[in-house]
């Protein structure tokens, strides 16, 4: 019961953030200079033809009653409709570009995750030791360069000069052999899938993967400088049965907030990601709106991002409790 308590008062305490959010998102895009009626219909079009397209979307209405509007139909579920699309809803928009998106952050962290933890653990089990070294030199080049600059030396070395992956788009593993050149049957996706998604995972999983590395290193040597893990070894119990058995999970704790916390910012690092490798995700329909001054879209978009954060965090608190039974959310709920 406390652990309801507490989910049910974190989702309450969400409420006022997301109104914050969608308030803000709300009048810094419609304080940027431009008409976006303009935008859409050319610089050379008449005034009529401007007023009847701004009439259509409302955008003749005054601030507040537009946003009043706005948030009466975020509470329905409505996020409005997009100017730049020809009038389609922007939630239809969002969940047409989500599962590109989606895929493109489940193989980024898979990435990162398959290689963070094990070059963590290494790392602490022989500090200062020349493993060691490597994989601190490896994590502090993927915290401290940029995603875009990973991305366009990928293109370079593996696409251009070696010529042995593809630079641009994306195969979606779950797509109509008929639809993907080259491909005559569901194994054929799925490599064409693989190896479109190989360079774009690497190029946003690699700054996941150098702060998790980090995590893991510095909690496995907390961990295994503890009392306990030094009774195991008195006890004859092996090395590896310590790690596996003894530190590993302890250790975890940590990590779980990285992780949870980066999983949950990654829709918004996926923007450069797609745009350097051309993939019609959200990242480029966020920059879509922007270039166009899509209010309802941006707003939209963002709103869903922030939902998509405060729900991460959430999952990540409660997730303490299965990771640590030391954990317990009761008094939280008292």
């Amino acid at each position: 019961m406390g652990m309801a308590r507490y989910t049910l008062r974190r989702l309450l305490q969400a409420v006022p953030v997301l109104i914050g959010i969608a308030t803000i998102t709300f009048l810094l895009v419609n304080a940027i200079p431009g008409d976006p009626a303009r935008i859409l219909i050319g610089p050379g079009a008449p005034a009529d033809a401007v007023d009847a397209i701004r009439a259509k979307y409302g955008l003749d209405r005054p601030l507040w009653e537009r946003y009043l509007a706005y948030m009466f139909g975020v509470v329905q579920g409505d996020f409005g409709t997009s100017i730049h699309y020809g009038g389609a809803p922007v939630i239809d928009k969002i969940m047409e570009r989500l599962p590109v998106t989606l895929l493109l952050m489940a193989s980024s962290f898979v990435f990162a995750i398959v290689t963070a933890i094990p070059l963590g653990i290494l790392s602490a089990k022989r500090r200062n030791e020349p493993s060691d070294h490597i994989s601190r030199i490896v994590a502090l080049f993927g915290v401290s360069t940029p995603s875009f600059w990973i991305g366009l030396m990928l293109i370079i070395v593996f696409s251009f000069h070696l010529d042995v992956l593809p630079a641009t788009s994306l195969v979606l593993p779950w797509a109509d052999p008929s639809t993907v050149e080259g491909a005559t049957t569901r194994l054929d996706v799925l490599w064409q899938a693989f190896i479109h998604l190989l360079m774009p995972s690497i190029t946003l999983g690699t700054l996941y993967m150098a702060a998790i590395m980090r995590i893991e290193r510095s909690s496995m040597l907390e961990v295994l400088k503890k009392p306990y893990i030094d009774l195991a070894r008195a006890y004859g119990v092996p090395e590896r049965k310590i790690t596996r058995r003894h530190a590993f999970r302890n250790a975890q704790l940590p990590v779980l907030t990285v992780v949870g916390l980066q999983l949950t910012s990654a829709l918004g690092g996926a923007v450069l990601t797609e745009t350097v490798f051309n993939i019609n995700g959200m990242g480029r329909l966020v920059i879509t709106a922007i270039n166009n001054q899509d209010y309802q879209l941006v707003m939209g978009t963002t709103l869903f991002f922030g939902v998509t954060f405060v729900v991460g965090v959430i999952i990540t608190d409660l997730a303490y409790a299965w990771v640590d039974p030391r954990v317990s959310y009761d008094a939280e709920a008292n």
